[in-house]
């Protein structure tokens, strides 16, 4: 009777999960198989079922495919049907890389296997000891807030993110051509759950510079302009970087030693603490990437320049000298020198790319801000936006979405309700501060096939002049602290939307091992450094993640340059507790001597404790107070050197960071910065024991004078 009991349940969660009736082939017990002996015992799988006993779970184990899908746990199989094998063979056939569609006629051993773990190592997600990582179609159409081309937040056993997107008809599709069977899916069997697939995923997995060069050597028409103009600036060598060989054999030899074990236990004891996963991991990888918005070439010919003419580069160089598509006291200069970063060429053509590989989904991250639910992951409440360097520094690129934008855009300048009593929306934008609309959801976005790019058409020529760079230079702007660090982007660990323990806390061994990020340097070896990734977690902080060293520390990082001189505010952003230390800050632009910025900050102290003079919370929030009152405290506060935290994190969607009186930001220095210095800040430990190790990382802010001194309108509180 209970086997019939479950058998009856298994049978009706299937029919809701999907728009049809299941094939009656698969109506039977499935609360009994597991995801192996099901495919057994349906045909339709057979070839597929034959290939997953032949192809090892990577080159370090020993099981097979198969023996994974017999095992407990939590997996996602997308299964092939013999059809889309037979389909992928004739493929094969038509490429010239076998004479016949069969498997008997690979000549070559290395290739066989090669082409197997392609066809296999695709199909399966490992969703670790947590059942709510089975990718079920509830959970795969709300990918990326239901996004296009958005990336799945785990990687299969190939190593390699799926993107999901749907048909006019609502066909899911993963990887933009293999189509998920929309009557055979969510099977629940013991250890995951089936989905039947029609083709099979085989991404090209080519470097970027490898794929332009196919543009170039095709002259394939859609980014043959922008290929011509990566290659004359010399940038393809560089776009060919795909990961960083030295961290991959460091991770092969030493594998787990570089978690911190038991961290947890020893320091961890946070909201987003996982029960069944004590350590913080070390990352796997350490991937390079690039993110590359692109013209297209309709758009060039519409300008009267033809990609495929010869003299097409110096047509586009006249071009960007004709409309103003540059700064005019950067010293560039119209010649063929093309390589160089001077060359007006070179550095239009860099202004598109970033140095980190940002899917659809990650361009911004909407996760905490007020107003925004999981539950309704895509309505959107309160613009979010990002400031990244483009690739070689120097110059800063927004990236900005919002309920009124109807999209994603880079360098968008409107008009907010940012007022005390406003609702932080945006109220208008002047035509001419619309910005660049990314275009993600076109067929020309290539998402899938290129290993480390992402490359994505816009729907209007992007440059950096004069007004550009005023434009951002009359902005607050503020820097998540991973925001920082284009690896974190690249490998996945920024805002990785999982909450499996090897994404929850990240440790990156620096001191004595490797230098993972570029922009940070930990100065002694008591320092430990941990990423936590906060993924669905309710604290107020900025992008819902967070970061802490333990120890005696003292690290320091690189920060992103200013727009144009003046005179800013460098601030910092604390949560205070119990658990932290004091720290002394230092900020300026020579690494090797930062001179202090102001006293010791005691980081267990609330905003009433700084201000001091007997003050209470009550006295200082806005709950009760008028306009007035309000602008009153917050000129108080600054005399303080202080200023309460903002309204746009919240936590638990209901108390904005400003209405918490452990969250603070502090005035680090107020001076004139140049945006062709690098500047550098810096966060040593000056407790004198270690009962309160921890120092709070969450973002950094810049803000020039004309808001924070402006005479008409007090800065906003968002």
């Amino acid at each position: 009777m209970r086997k019939l009991i479950l058998s009856l349940t298994a049978f009706l969660f299937i029919i809701c999960s999907c728009t049809e009736d299941v094939d009656t082939s698969a109506r039977y017990v499935f609360s009994e198989y597991t995801i192996a002996s099901y495919l057994e015992a349906h045909s339709d799988y057979s070839q597929y079922v034959e290939l997953t006993k032949q192809v090892p779970v990577s080159g370090r184990s020993k099981s097979s495919v198969y023996q994974l899908l017999t095992a407990r746990g939590n997996y996602t199989c997308f299964a092939l049907t013999n059809e889309a094998i037979n389909n992928y063979l004739q493929d094969l056939v038509e490429q010239g890389l076998i004479s016949e569609p069969s498997w008997d006629a690979f000549t070559n051993p290395q290739k066989l296997d090669s082409v197997r773990k392609v066809v296999v190592l695709n199909t399966v997600i490992d969703g670790g000891d947590m059942e709510s990582q089975r990718y079920t179609i509830d959970i795969i159409t709300t990918i990326g807030n239901g996004k296009e081309n958005a990336e799945f937040p785990l990687p299969n056993i190939y190593d390699h993110k799926l993107t999901v997107s749907k048909s006019k008809s609502d066909t899911i599709f993963l990887d933009k051509e293999c189509p998920m069977d929309p009557i055979n899916c969510d099977i629940p069997v013991i250890n995951g759950v089936i989905h039947k697939l029609h083709k099979v995923i085989a991404p090209k997995d080519e470097s970027c510079a490898r794929y332009i060069q196919n543009i170039l050597d095709e002259k394939r028409e859609g980014y043959l302009m922008f290929a011509k103009a990566l290659q004359a600036c010399g940038l393809l060598d560089t776009l060919s970087k795909v990961r960083d060989e030295a961290y991959e054999s460091l991770y092969q030899q030493y594998g787990d030693e570089l978690d911190m074990k038991d961290y947890v236990a020893k320091g961890g004891g946070d909201m987003s603490a996982t029960a069944g996963d004590p350590d913080a991991h070390a990352p796997e990888h350490r991937k390079y990437g690039f993110t590359l918005f692109c013209e297209t070439d309709e758009f060039w010919q519409s300008q009267g320049i033809d990609p495929t003419a010869a003299d097409a580069i110096e047509k586009l160089q006249d071009w960007i000298v004709t409309n103003n598509m540059f700064l005019s006291d950067g010293g560039y200069q119209a010649n063929n020198d093309y390589t160089s970063p001077k060359n007006m060429l070179h550095q239009w053509l860099v202004y598109h790319i970033l140095p980190m590989r940002i899917p659809a989904n990650k361009l911004v991250h909407h996760c905490n801000e007020l107003g925004y639910t999981y539950s309704s992951p895509s309505k959107y409440t309160i613009p979010v936006m990002e400031w990244y360097p483009v690739y070689g520094g120097g110059r800063l690129l927004k990236i900005y979405e919002s309920p009124e934008s109807n999209g994603i855009f880079l360098n968008r300048f409107p008009v907010r309700r940012n007022g005390i009593t406003e609702d932080g929306h945006e109220d208008h934008c002047d035509e001419d501060k619309v910005g660049v609309h990314i275009l993600t959801n076109s067929e020309m976005a290539v998402v899938t096939d290129i290993v480390n790019a992402c490359i994505y058409p816009i729907d209007k020529p992007l440059g950096y002049n004069d007004v550009t760079r005023d434009d951002l230079a009359k902005e607050r702007i503020r820097f998540d602290l991973f925001a920082l660090f284009p690896e974190a982007i690249t490998n996945g660990i920024r805002r990785a939307d999982s909450p499996l323990g090897k994404w929850q806390h990240v440790f990156v061994s620096l001191y004595n091992r490797y230098n993972y990020f570029d922009n940070m340097k930990v100065m002694n070896e008591e320092t430990h450094f941990i990423h936590y990734n906060g993924y669905k977690t309710p604290w107020a902080n900025y992008s819902g993640d967070e970061d802490k060293a333990f120890g005696q520390f003292d690290i320091m990082f690189r920060l992103p340059p200013v727009p144009k001189r003046n005179t800013y505010e460098f601030r910092y952003k604390l949560l205070a507790t119990a658990a932290r230390g004091i720290v002394q800050v230092y900020f300026g632009s020579d690494p090797d001597k930062l001179p202090v910025a102001g006293i010791p900050i005691n980081m267990t102290m609330n905003v009433y404790d700084f201000f001091g003079e007997g003050a209470t919370w009550g006295d200082l929030q806005d709950s009760g107070k008028d306009e007035d009152e309000i602008i009153d405290i917050d000129h108080k506060l600054r005399n303080h050197g202080l200023m309460k935290a903002t309204r746009h994190e919240t936590e638990m969607n209901t108390t904005t960071a400003r209405a918490k009186s452990n969250c603070s930001r502090h005035i680090i220095v107020r001076q004139t910065l140049d945006p062709n210095e690098t500047y550098y800040v810096r966060f040593k430990s000056v407790q004198p024991d270690l009962s309160r190790p921890e120092l709070y990382l969450d973002y950094f802010e810049y803000c020039p004078k004309e808001i924070y001194d402006s005479p008409e309108r007090p800065e906003d509180i968002w």
